[in-house]
């Protein structure tokens, strides 16, 4: 299901976030955007949950259903299948490198990825895409590690499950750390069949 944040440590994620944010109640819709329930607020749910969803009744198929996506402008909470939640590839910007790569960056480099703190890092393909001038933010100038966006195909035999936008990626070169990325889009396996 989902995992725990750190700063909270009694593991009351919702409680924390109802102290914090006001609640904003919403619509719970499945993947066609029938509504199917509703919430007390989008922000007491994340990517890959599956129990407190309080659905008033079970999918067509008698499988539980997961939180797929979370649409904040809408306050949509999506659910569907587990399966939806596998992941084939990330992207995210501020890529920081730990030092230099010993590679030319304009190639596609074998690495592993890490997305979980207790998780094993998975082998992938990564890129790191230079951010060019013309698209560079005062943040990036200021912050003048944050110069790539990084691109990662996962080449896992079993695909990441509930990865969202927001959280980090570690690339590795064997046991040395390349360097950490945001999550800015995670790319369904079955998006990417498509």
């Amino acid at each position: 299901d989902s995992h725990d944040i750190c700063f909270i440590p009694d593991g009351d994620t919702r409680g924390w976030l109802n102290d914090h944010i006001e609640r904003s109640p919403g619509e719970i819709v499945d993947e066609s955007g029938e509504v199917i329930g509703t919430h007390d607020g989008a922000h007491g749910y994340t990517i890959g949950q599956r129990r407190g969803l309080a659905i008033g009744h079970p999918a067509a198929d008698g499988k539980p259903r997961y939180v797929l996506s979370i649409r904040p402008v809408s306050n949509q909470v999506v659910v569907g299948a587990k399966e939806r939640l596998a992941i084939g590839s990330i992207a995210g910007g501020r890529f920081s490198l730990t030092g230099e790569p010993g590679f030319d960056l304009a190639e596609s480099f074998a690495c592993e990825v890490q997305i979980r703190a207790h998780a094993d890092p998975v082998p992938a393909t990564g890129r790191l895409v230079p951010i060019l001038e013309s698209e560079r933010t005062e943040q990036h100038r200021a912050e003048a590690t944050h110069e790539f966006v990084a691109e990662v195909d996962l080449e896992h035999a079993e695909p990441l499950l509930g990865v969202a936008p927001g959280q980090s990626a570690v690339v590795y070169l064997g046991t040395r750390v390349l360097g950490q990325f945001t999550i800015d889009r995670a790319l369904p396996v079955a998006a990417e069949a498509a």
